[in-house]
């Protein structure tokens, strides 16, 4: 289905701005209003994000909400008008949405990385136009990873041309482009550098495909996006690179991923629990005093939870390494950051996976009925744990440990 919505389709806008209708945004001012919006938010997208994946309705009206409350600008710095909530709240405010939607936390990911990178690379007046929008209540969409040809894989070229940059090519993976009112494209310039455009919705030659096919994470709309000569003002481009080789980039990147997995792992047991507590044994005796009497049950179900508490913990502390690296970006401090977000991020992925699977075992045979939907706990995991797996951040961790090699700043660690 062709994404380009109405709205958008035809640009009154200096060329620099999107064409897309905005909802105002809350200004949130501290972290407590932050995760105060975050847990009265997720109470209302919980309401219907069965029924949503089950029949892949996009989550456009919940979107709203959420960007509306002010969380999609909870990190802009607060010398810039924003809450410049720490990267541990940050986290936290992943978990919460993504345990009552986890489509709806994913498409936040990459806005959440543009706010880094636009504020700590921007010149002022990128800052001041662009941070200003998202405190205005707009959404970033991403088209990072570059479509396969008949030649490969052949990066987006960001050309600079007389009146600024022109750039052709086609994405996929394209989460939150769909419903963005900016899209974000990284390329490299002539010279090969990593650099990022931002393309306002409404864009001529900017068009958007919703062909996401995967089985879990179903309503993020991770579609299409295709560029066909777009031109775009200097205001519009940035180094990009910079930021991964300057700033805590990748730590920052990947623990909006901690916070999502996070979140589903909390969904599974939440429903695991309340099934059980209402649905008794079959063997069960009617005057048990406890809900479950299993000690098998109940031991599993206690494992999982231990699990949870030290992957939130691991969490916080990488959220904490992040703020350190933010507040003084050295080498040695920006690589902490990133090997504290890869332990968070094997603990927050092994948990999402067992406490959606075990789900089904400790519930038993009645839980696999299609209209308790647990099934999408188990699938949004499955598919959002493969993105960047984490069996290179043992290499990365273990390399660490052992030889004193410090991780790279990339976006995949």
């Amino acid at each position: 289905m062709n994404a380009v919505l109405a709205s958008v389709t035809k640009r009154q806008q200096p060329a620099h701005r999107t064409a897309r209708a905005v909802q105002a945004g809350q200004v949130l001012r501290s972290d407590a209003e932050v995760l105060q919006a975050a847990r009265r938010i997720a109470g209302l997208i919980a309401e219907g994000s069965a029924e949503r994946d089950r029949d892949r309705i996009l989550p456009e009206p919940e979107l709203d909400l959420v960007s509306g409350a002010g969380l999609w600008a909870m990190n802009v710095p607060r010398e810039h008008g924003g809450a410049g909530v720490s990267y541990a709240t940050v986290a936290q405010v992943f978990a919460i949405l993504s345990a009552a939607d986890a489509s709806i936390g994913q498409i936040q990911q990459n806005h959440n990385s543009a706010v880094f990178w636009l504020s700590t690379i921007g010149t002022a007046a990128q800052k001041d136009f662009f941070l200003g929008e998202i405190l205005r209540g707009c959404r970033f969409g991403n088209a990072n990873t570059d479509a396969p040809g008949k030649q490969g894989v052949q990066p987006t070229v960001i050309a600079r041309t007389a009146r600024g940059h022109v750039l052709s090519g086609e994405k996929i993976y394209a989460t939150g482009a769909l419903f963005a009112h900016y899209v974000t494209v990284i390329g490299q310039n002539e010279a090969g550098e990593k650099t990022v455009a931002v393309i306002p919705a409404g864009t001529p030659g900017l068009s958007i495909e919703d062909d996401w096919q995967g089985f879990g994470q179903r309503t993020t709309a991770s579609g299409r996006v295709r560029l066909d000569r777009v031109e775009l003002p200097d205001l519009c481009v940035l180094p990009i690179h910079r930021a991964y080789s300057e700033q805590a980039m990748g730590a920052v990147s990947q623990l909006s991923h901690v916070g999502i997995d996070l979140g589903i792992a909390q969904a599974a047991l939440d429903d695991t629990v309340r099934f059980l507590r209402g649905h008794s044994s079959i063997s069960q005796p009617e005057s048990s005093p406890r809900a479950v009497v299993d000690p098998l049950v109940i031991a599993q179900a206690g494992e999982i939870q231990i699990r949870i508490h030290a992957a939130e913990a691991m969490t916080q502390r990488a959220g904490l390494a992040v703020d350190a690296a933010i507040a003084e970006p050295d080498r040695a401090l920006r690589a902490a950051a990133s090997l504290a977000v890869a332990e968070a991020k094997v603990l927050t992925s092994e948990v999402a996976l067992l406490a959606s699977s075990k789900l089904f075992e400790l519930c038993g045979t009645r839980s696999a009925q299609s209209p308790h939907a647990f099934d999408r706990h188990w699938r949004n995991a499955r598919v959002h744990t493969l993105h960047d797996p984490v069996r290179h951040k043992y290499t990365v961790v273990g390399d660490h440990l052992l030889n004193g090699i410090l991780p790279e700043s990339a976006g995949a660690l």
